[in-house]
Formats: structure tokens, C-alpha cells, sequence
């Protein structure tokens, strides 16, 4: 599996346009991308103009396959006029260890 992080800062006045694209991008890779099996988008409690994504690819053709989506155009769109150039980081991991609660019948 591999684990893509991404942290960034939003301009305030974009938040809302921001929160829009990222929801449509989020369930469109979930839903639509067969190698996606994890994508969560968190806000920072204390400053909420900054966004934690963290998702989970089978392998990194998935993720290229993600970066080739016309979803993720779409997003990359939105991203350049919401998004404080030079605050994102996107990182790439190797997924080594998991734990998750069990989902509630």
C-alpha cells in the first residue's frame, strides 16, 4: 500500500470554493478509483485554514492512475485558486502498519 499525505493552507476567502472541490474530489477518487481504499480529508482544530489529506493506494500505478483522473484535473483546478501557493507537501509513503477499529454493525 502506499500512503500519500498532503498539507496545505487555504486562503480564508476561498474557503468555502476549497471545501466544495475537495469533497467532489475525495468521493469521486473513492468511489470512481478501483486502487483508492482510503481518502480522508481533515481541517486543523485551531487553525481551519489548513487541511490534512491522508489516503491509501494499492500501489503507486494507482496513484497515477488518481493524477490522471478527470476528477483530479477538476480538483488541481479548484486547488490552484484556493490553495496558498508554496503550503502544499505531498508526500508518498510505504503503508508499514495499520490499525482501525471495527466498524459498527
Amino acid at each position: 500500500m502506499i500512503a500519500l499525505t498532503v498539507s496545505l493552507e487555504v486562503y480564508p476567502e476561498r474557503l468555502d470554493q476549497f471545501l466544495a472541490a475537495i469533497k467532489e474530489n475525495a468521493a469521486r477518487t473513492f468511489n470512481d478509483e478501483a486502487g483508492c481504499t482510503y481518502f480522508d480529508v481533515t481541517q486543523d482544530v485551531d487553525h481551519p485554514t489548513h487541511f490534512i489529506f491522508y489516503e491509501l493506494y494499492r500501489d503507486q500505478a494507482a496513484v497515477a492512475a488518481h493524477r490522471a483522473a478527470p476528477h483530479f484535473a477538476a480538483w488541481r483546478q479548484a486547488a490552484d485558486v484556493c490553495v496558498i501557493k508554496g503550503s502544499q507537501v505531498n508526500t508518498l509513503c510505504h503503508q508499514l502498519f495499520h490499525h482501525a477499529a471495527a466498524a459498527a454493525n
